[in-house]
This record gives C-alpha cells, sequence and structure tokens, in this order.
C-alpha cells in the first residue's frame, strides 16, 4: 500500500467551468483559515482505498491511522510505502504486527500514486466550492472519499503504475 495526507480546508479553488451563451458562470470564493486532514492508503493492485479524516498531521494521528488500516486488514501482511515526514519517521509510533513501513525517497512526491488520487478528489469533488463551516467541509469531503473507496476500477485507474505494478511478484 501507498499512503499519503492530503489538507483541505476552506480555502475555495476556482476553475474554469461550463455554462450556455451568453451567459457568465457565477463562483463563490473563500478564503479562511481552517483545515482538516485526509490520511488514505491504497493497493495499486487491486483498487482497495483506506481513507480516515482526522484533524492534524503529527504522531497521534499517524499512529490512529495506521492502527485503522491493519485492523482493516488483520489478515494480510502490509508493506505501506511512505514519504519521509517526521510523523512517519518518530520513534513514538508503534507499528500493528501486521504492517511494515517502506520509505520513499527525500522529495519525490512523484513515487506516490495516492498524490494523484488527492489531484481527481480536488477537481472532481472541490472545484468552486465554498463550504459554510469545518463541518460542512468534513461532510461533504467524508462522501468523496466514501464514493472513492466503493470505487476500486477508478482507484485503479489512478494508481495502478506500471513500474508499480511490476515490481510486484505475481
Amino acid at each position: 500500500m501507498f499512503q499519503d495526507e492530503a489538507r483541505f480546508g476552506r480555502i475555495s479553488q476556482t476553475r474554469y467551468c461550463w455554462c450556455p451563451k451568453p451567459l457568465r458562470p457565477l463562483t463563490q470564493a473563500m478564503v479562511t483559515q481552517e483545515y482538516t486532514y485526509a490520511y488514505a492508503a491504497v493497493s495499486p493492485v487491486d483498487g482497495v482505498l483506506d481513507t480516515l479524516i482526522l484533524p492534524s498531521v503529527n504522531c497521534a494521528c499517524m499512529q490512529a491511522f495506521l492502527d485503522e488500516v491493519a485492523s482493516r486488514h488483520p489478515d494480510e501482511n502490509i508493506l505501506m510505502v511512505v514519504d519521509g515526514a517526521g510523523w512517519h519517521r518518530s520513534q513514538a509510533i508503534s507499528l500493528p504486527d501486521n504492517l511494515q513501513l517502506l520509505f520513499l525517497p527525500p522529495y519525490a512526491p512523484e513515487l506516490n500514486p495516492v498524490e494523484h488520487l488527492w489531484d481527481d478528489l480536488r477537481e472532481k469533488s472541490f472545484h468552486n466550492r465554498v463550504f459554510d463551516s469545518l463541518d460542512s467541509l468534513e461532510n461533504h469531503l467524508e462522501l468523496a472519499l466514501a464514493d472513492l473507496e466503493k470505487s476500486p476500477r477508478r482507484v485503479l485507474g489512478i494508481t495502478a503504475w506500471l513500474w508499480i505494478i511490476s515490481a510486484l511478484p505475481n
């Protein structure tokens, strides 16, 4: 599995959109300093995606996420590929028995397919949107992540990179 975190906030991303001529599309914009974080782990082999929404990125939240993923796959041995974030390397992290971490090279986010899941999620679910509160943002994020979790073919289309699949034993 490949793992990553992403920050989602009450900052809107205005993008081009379609509307019939001669009308002009109206979109709202907002800049508010409120954020929540989505954690995700994906298996590029079968499209299994595990996600969790947590209040920050730190050792405690990472521990909660690792424990959750391990409990969702109790009969599997998981090799989780992570980046070099400080909370990933912390000695305070206690790995579940069925999980090991493998670190990506420094400054190489392009090697992590979860980054492309975030791009897809932001493009399809968060463009031209304004949220009244952090709770409404989290509710929308929860629905969008649940939709992704239920769509393994879509996840495979985004994350099943040839170099990853060919590196795995059959």
